[in-house]
C-alpha cells in the first residue's frame, strides 16, 4: 500500500495556536493587565513562528521525498508549492534544493518572500537511517493574512530521519521518526530581533491514515519535553514544553486531536487540545470543531481560562 506524499504539504502543526486567543479576559489590576498582555502577545508570536517553520518543514519534506536524487527512491515527482519555485543543484559535494517564495499569496493563510536552501551530503539519501537535511532560512518574510502581522526568519534547522524510511512507504514500515533542531533569528513587525531555539521529535505512524505524534526533545533540569525556548520580544526568557504528546490524525482531516502544551517564563499557561464544547475529551469530529481549554494565572493570583473552537 502506497501513500501520496502531496497531502503532507498542507500540514502545519498548530502546537501553540491557542495562546493568542486569550485576549478577551479582563485583568484585575494594571500589573496583572501588563502580564496578561505580555503572555498573550508573546504566545501569539510563538504561534506564528511555530506555524511558519512547520509550513517550511512540510515544503522541505515534499521537495526531498519527491526528488529521487535526494530521497533515494526510484520514483520522482515534481514538487508543487503554489507560492514558490524549486530549483536543484546536485553538481557539488553538497547537493542543494532552493525554494524561492514569490509573494504571490496563493495560500489563504500567508504571503511569503525570501528563500530557504535544503542541503544534504552528496552520498546521503533521505530514505536511509540517520540522514540529515539542513534547512537554511534566508530572510524569509511572512505576512499573516487575517491581521497583516509580519515576521522574518533567518537561521537554520537540521531535520534528521532517525529511523530511515520514506513517508510514502509508511503503511509497510510501521513508524518513522524525525527530529528537528536548530537556531533562529526572529524579527518581529516592530523591528525587535530575538534568538529562539527548537528541539522537536515527530513520530509518523499509520492507522486508517497518517498519525503524527509530536513531543519536545530539549532537556533543562528535570524537564525533558521542551520544544521551543529563547527570549521574547519583551526581553524575557521563555520555554514551551509539550507535556502530553500532540497527536495529529489524517482521518480527522489532519487535526490536532489530543495533547497539552505548557508555556513558562514570565508566567505559566497550559493549553489542552482535543476537547468538545463542554471541555471533555472529544471523538474525531472530522470537519467539525475541536475545542481547546487554556488556563493561566495572572500576577494578582487570579486564574484565567478560555475554551474555544479550533
Amino acid at each position: 500500500m502506497k501513500m501520496n506524499v502531496r497531502p503532507f504539504a498542507a500540514l502545519a502543526l498548530a502546537t501553540t495556536l491557542v495562546f493568542g486567543s486569550c485576549k478577551k479576559e479582563n485583568a484585575t489590576n494594571s500589573a496583572d493587565s501588563d502580564n496578561n498582555t505580555e503572555t498573550t502577545s508573546h504566545a501569539d508570536d510563538q504561534s506564528q513562528v511555530s506555524e511558519e517553520t512547520d509550513a517550511v518543514t512540510n515544503d522541505a519534506t515534499l521537495s526531498v521525498e519527491g526528488t529521487s536524487s535526494f530521497s533515494g527512491n526510484v520514483l520522482h515527482t515534481t514538487p508543487e508549492i503554489c507560492d514558490a519555485t524549486v530549483s536543484f543543484d546536485t553538481t557539488g559535494t553538497t547537493k542543494k534544493i532552493t525554494i524561492t517564495y514569490d509573494s504571490s499569496g496563493c495560500s489563504r493563510a500567508r504571503i511569503r518572500s525570501g528563500s530557504v536552501i535544503l542541503s544534504m551530503a552528496k552520498n546521503v539519501y533521505w530514505k536511509n537511517a540517520g540522514a540529515a537535511l539542513t534547512i537554511t532560512y534566508q530572510d524569509l518574510k511572512i505576512k499573516r493574512k487575517h491581521d497583516n502581522k509580519t515576521i522574518s526568519i533567518n537561521g537554520s534547522h537540521v531535520i534528521t530521519n532517525v529511523s530511515g524510511g520514506l513517508l510514502i512507504n509508511l503503511p509497510t514500515l510501521g513508524a518513522i521518526t524525525h527530529t528537528i533542531t536548530g537556531n533562529m533569528s526572529i524579527t518581529f513587525g516592530d523591528s525587535t530581533q530575538r534568538a529562539w531555539q527548537i528541539a522537536e521529535k515527530r513520530v509518523f505512524s499509520y492507522n486508517n491514515g497518517l498519525v503524527i505524534t509530536v513531543t519536545g526533545a530539549h532537556t533543562e533540569g528535570s524537564n525533558s519535553n521542551i520544544v521551543l525556548w529563547g527570549t521574547n520580544r519583551f526581553g524575557h526568557a521563555f520555554k514551551t514544553s509539550i507535556t502530553q504528546p500532540l497527536v495529529i490524525k489524517q482521518d480527522c482531516n489532519f487535526r490536532v486531536t489530543a495533547g497539552t502544551v505548557t508555556h513558562e517564563g514570565f508566567g505559566t499557561a497550559t493549553a489542552t487540545y482535543g476537547l468538545d464544547a463542554n471541555g471533555n475529551p472529544a471523538s474525531c469530529p472530522g470537519t467539525g470543531s475541536y475545542h481547546c481549554k487554556v488556563i493561566w494565572t495572572g500576577l494578582a493570583g487570579q486564574a484565567h481560562s478560555a475554551l474555544f473552537a479550533y
